[in-house]
């Protein structure tokens, strides 16, 4: 199922499914005032949230499938072009259920190409990303180190489901629409310790979803912002409000489990630093992101 095929579908209803990313990725164009300016219905349900809130990088997503889309309808002959960057702002904070995409390109380019993409929700803009569209890379790295910090590929006998037995199961209801589970080492805040601001864990999609080339793209995408915030490590416990996202795709993954590790710079008062890593099956760098965040500001 390629991203065209996803539009000419259309919304499909709620449900886990046996594809639901691909829901996530799944954008029909609306009639728009101005041939400048694309429209695009969405939806994000419920599944895709973290407490009552809906998962940043979820919204990355859905906002890149609709930027895709309108790359490849008003300059095909770019489809072959991708999103390698994107820097998100979150003005907002949708409700799960039905969103619009505003789209509008910036540049049309040889290598590079640029479009923006407002998420839209009650008549509010309320997630703007500026998206950078090149070719991923498809070739042998000049210079690949380990990058896996000796994590195996696929989840150890003792890694942590996220399930209901598992603290994070029941606030990440994105496990519902994907497999996780959390290194439980690198996470000493599920029993009461602390230890360092890194975290490690696995993620996967449903088959169908992986079977899709784009849409297991855009859940690596996604993927670069699923790590629980690395204060918990240190005792700061709470929603932790993204200030801004930069989310780099590098290539697309190979089938399989996606390995991601997260770190922080610094802890400030206010404020805090998030790297993310994600390495596929064969330990190539799929994607990163940074994110400057909120303390959790603890009761």
């Amino acid at each position: 199922m390629t991203v065209e095929s996803t539009v000419d579908r259309g919304l499909v209803g709620s449900g886990v499914g046996d594809a639901p990313f691909s829901r996530v990725c799944a954008v029909t164009e609306l009639a728009s005032e101005s041939a400048e300016i694309g429209r695009y219905a969405g939806i994000i349900e419920s599944i895709w949230t973290i407490g009552p809130k809906l998962h940043g990088g979820t919204m990355v997503a859905g906002s890149a499938a609709a930027a895709v889309a309108w790359l490849r309808r008003t300059a095909p002959e770019r489809a072959a072009m991708f999103p390698i960057a994107a820097s998100s702002d979150f003005l907002g904070a949708p409700d799960p259920g039905e969103v619009e995409y505003e789209v509008r390109t910036r540049k049309l380019g040889r290598q590079i190409c640029l479009v923006d993409v407002g998420l839209i929700q009650g008549g509010r803009t309320l997630v703007h990303t500026a998206f950078t569209f090149s070719h991923l890379d498809d070739i042998e790295p000049v210079y690949a180190p380990d990058k896996s910090e000796g994590m195996p590929a696929a989840p150890s006998a003792d890694a942590l489901a996220y399930d209901d037995d598992n603290p994070m199961g029941k606030i990440v209801h994105v496990a519902q629409g994907s497999e996780v589970a959390l290194d439980g080492t690198s996470a000493p805040f599920l029993t009461g310790g602390q230890g360092e601001p890194e975290l490690r864990l696995w993620i996967r999609p449903f088959a169908a979803d992986e079977a899709d080339a784009d849409v297991f793209a855009f859940f690596a995408m996604m993927a670069a912002d699923m790590s629980p915030p690395v204060p918990m490590n240190r005792g700061h416990f709470g929603w932790a409000p993204t200030v801004q996202l930069t989310t780099y795709l590098r290539r697309r993954p190979t089938p399989g489990w996606l390995r991601i590790i997260a770190s922080a710079k610094e802890i400030g008062g206010r404020m805090f630093d998030e790297d993310q890593l994600v390495l596929d099956a064969t330990g190539a760098i799929v994607a990163q992101s940074r994110q400057l965040a909120l303390i959790p500001q603890n009761p």
